[in-house]
């Protein structure tokens, strides 16, 4: 799932918008993704620190926080401040291909762990 978004990523910034501009690839696909991409890298990390106790799939609250936070900072809180005032933009959509993003990837998350028992830190 990483993988595949990290591809889709790359192909919409350099095929999709400049030769297919419309107005999915050009304001929602990178919302739609957000979700499938960050979160592995996000529990990576935290399993390195020591923060995440095992390499289970990711679990609900793994999903929701980030998303809420997410859309928080990136919807509410940069469009008001200062120096992001003209880089940033609030638009309610984003917050929902965050959500829509993370529904199929939790989904995949849950089927690729199923029958795999977790790595514990040792």
């Amino acid at each position: 799932m990483f993988t595949f978004c990290f591809v889709l990523y790359f192909t919409n910034r350099w095929v999709l918008k400049p030769l297919l501009p419309n107005s999915f690839s050009q304001a929602y696909l990178n919302d739609l993704i957000c979700i499938p991409f960050w979160v592995p890298i996000m529990l990576f990390i935290m399993r390195k620190l020591g923060l995440r106790r095992d390499d289970a799939a990711p679990r609900g609250y793994e999903i929701v926080i980030p998303l809420i936070l997410w859309s928080v900072v990136f919807e509410l809180w940069l469009p008001r401040v200062g120096p992001f005032r003209e880089l940033a933009f609030s638009d309610h959509a984003d917050i929902l291909f965050y959500a829509i993003g993370g529904l199929p990837a939790s989904l995949f998350w849950k089927r690729w762990y199923r029958g795999k028992s977790p790595v514990p830190n040792v």
